[in-house]
């Protein structure tokens, strides 16, 4: 393999192939044998087939991207550092194309971003298409954003400016207009492997029997009867076909489309719906270990290809088990770099509605930490809905019903509860269970929307507080990406006029989903205006973050008691670097924590670092803060 990557490459990248194959070889064999040695295949021929697909992605790759590679070996926690803070955004609602994101990049530089991640952006099935998560082809862009060459200027773009680009990878299923799902359709029986597709209700009955429904509402059942062909397996929605990674030419088809979406110059793959990669009879086809061993050989192949590029595992499961897809086995072993924090998210959101911080801290506490060389991305909302991921054991260990406080919340954030500011929406309600979720801008949820329509300049400073406190924590995390959610940088509204739009009028997720208001961007600079107020207190936060190497990869962030219920502190070690506590007061009245809080935390001497605006003060031995009030202190 050196010898052949040395006549391909040259002798200098071609020996830097082979170091790359020599690092990961025996975690792919390992990981190819576990899945596919007793399914009747060869793991030695099909290691070779992959690693051969490698060698071609490295050959196309430009001499641009493969001095990236060369610079982030070097600097392989790149993506960790300091000054990393990322967007996310729809490019037609940001900017109406992939060029029109080109022209507005420096609305990001000025914001301090330094990774944007597009929502789906490769070619969807017309009509309806889950927000563009039923790809059509893997080759090729949404015609109503571009080409393929756009998107390659775009990454141009953006590396000139040190950003990396994230882009959505659909590694689950296909659109049902997909070629390989066509050619299935068409009676090919290669293609027709590509799926699972079972001839009556057998097979399908005996999963279904231990499998969840995903979408109860909009798409009930995992299985979709397809004349001509049978019963598919569509976990999603009934034009989203699952692939069969039992399948080997499924895994090597998916390794080529990576390697050739990351030589267009994509830094970062958001591996979208990795838990239901395996299926397995008797189980819930989910987080299996299988699926994890897909990710690994998947992630080894670009490793050795592309090994600039790294992954974002979009995974939103349970933290006992987010963390193995960072690689947190045992032993550990590699697999994606990223992982979103849901735990973090939910905690927050909740913590807010019950001034109460008491479940967050004991919930984040037990987490176990990322394996080193990963991190997590962390945020106060993305482009889904808010599902409430609390444990019932967490919520009895601080005296609560898991039930209840779920159900309190969904009260809360649709309205419902008396008192509450916030003007979510419930999805997928179920009124059998009572379980739902929650739409909304952050906006929204925080209080802002209610107060500008009461015009109550109290309630408006409140919630803009509320606001600014979220953010400070997922700024302020350590170790990690935030992730602002586009147009949340100028406290956009909820969007209510998605309901007149036909394609989006049965997903109410659309109504946090709006059009960036480019009017309302301009009074970014205006002190005086919600947006003002919100972009500068952002703007502030991540300036100061890339003043803090504490915050950079190789450190340690944890939860800490404080002995106030309402107050939460989270602290920041890092053997290179003096310790960062952090202290926000989910509470409307101010409160105080006693210093030796910051003590424990390994600060002898705190000084505050960056602080919301109020009577943050330490005095008389303890830290006192003001109603919806955070700090951050070093030493």
């Amino acid at each position: 393999m050196v010898a052949d990557a040395v006549d391909v490459l040259g002798v200098a990248d071609g020996q830097a192939f082979g170091a790359r194959v020599d690092v990961v070889i025996d975690e792919l064999h390992e990981a190819v044998d576990d899945v596919y040695g007793a399914g009747g295949h060869d793991p030695d021929a099909l290691v070779l087939r992959l690693l051969s697909l490698a060698l071609t992605t490295a050959e196309e790759r430009s001499v641009e991207l493969r001095i990236l590679d060369h610079r982030r070996e070097i600097d392989p926690h790149w993506f960790l550092r300091a000054r990393q803070v990322g967007y996310v955004a729809y490019a037609d609602r940001f900017a109406g194309t992939l060029r029109g994101v080109i022209d507005r990049l420096d609305h990001l530089d000025e914001l301090g971003i330094t990774y944007l991640h597009l929502m789906p952006l490769l070619r969807p099935r017309e009509g309806e298409n889950d927000g563009g998560y039923a790809v059509a082809d893997y080759g090729a862009v949404d015609p109503r954003l571009g080409t393929m060459a756009d998107l390659e200027a775009l990454a141009g773009e953006l590396h000139d400016r040190d950003m990396a680009l994230c882009i959505d990878l659909v590694v689950n299923h296909t659109a049902a207009e997909h070629p390989w799902a066509r050619a299935a359709r068409a009676g090919d029986p290669t293609h027709r492997r590509y799926y699972r597709i079972f001839p009556d209700r057998t097979e399908p009955d005996q999963y279904e029997a231990t499998m969840r429904e995903v979408f109860p509402e909009m798409a009930p059942g995992s299985f979709t009867h397809v004349e001509g062909l049978g019963w598919v397996w569509t976990t999603f929605r009934e034009w989203q076909w699952d692939l069969d990674y039992e399948n080997p030419d499924v895994l090597a088809s998916m390794c080529a489309v990576m390697g050739d979406l990351a030589n267009r110059g994509v830094d970062v793959f958001r591996l979208d719906a990795v838990p239901f990669l395996w299926k397995q009879k008797g189980t819930d086809c989910e987080n299996l270990p299988q699926a994890h061993r897909i990710v690994q050989i998947l992630r080894n192949v670009l490793r050795v290809s592309a090994p600039g590029t790294i992954c974002k595992a979009e995974a939103i499961v349970s933290p006992d088990e987010l963390v193995q897809y960072l690689g947190g086995h045992e032993p550990e072993v590699r697999e994606c770099e990223l992982a979103y924090h849901n735990q973090l998210m939910v905690m927050l959101w909740s913590s807010l509605a019950a001034r109460d911080a008491r479940l967050m801290t004991r919930s984040l506490e037990r987490m176990r930490r990322p394996p080193d060389g990963t991190g997590w991305v962390t945020y106060v909302r993305c482009h889904d809905d808010i599902g409430w991921a609390v444990s019932d054991e967490d919520a009895a260990a601080v005296g609560w019903n898991g039930f209840e406080h779920r159900a309190f919340l969904n009260r809360y954030y649709s309205g419902e509860h008396p008192g509450s500011w916030a003007q979510g929406v419930k999805f997928q309600e179920n009124p059998v269970t009572l379980d739902a979720r929650i739409s909304g801008t952050t906006a929204a949820l925080c209080g802002i929307d209610q107060a500008r329509e009461r015009q109550d300049p109290v309630a408006l400073g409140a919630s803009i507080r509320r606001f600014l406190l979220l953010h400070a924590v997922i700024i302020g995390w350590g170790g990690s990406i935030p992730v602002l959610y586009m147009g949340d940088e100028i406290a956009l509204a909820n969007d209510r006029s998605f309901a007149d739009d036909p394609e989006h009028a049965d997903d109410n997720r659309w109504i946090h989903r709006p059009p960036m208001d480019w009017e309302a961007a301009a009074r970014r600079h205006d002190a005086g205006s919600v947006e003002g107020r919100v972009y500068a207190g952002l703007r502030e936060q991540i300036q100061a973050r890339r003043d803090l190497p504490v915050m950079r990869a190789g450190g340690t962030t944890t939860a800490q008691w404080t002995g106030h219920p309402s107050v939460f502190a989270w602290r920041r070690t890092h053997p290179r670097h003096l310790p960062f506590l952090g202290l926000a007061a989910f509470s409307d009245e101010p409160t105080s924590v006693p210093l030796p809080v910051a003590t424990d935390a390994g600060l002898h001497d705190p000084v505050p670092v960056l602080a919301s605006d109020g009577d943050v003060r330490i005095d008389d031995g303890r830290i006192h803060l003001p109603a919806w009030g955070w700090v951050w202190l070093s030493d």
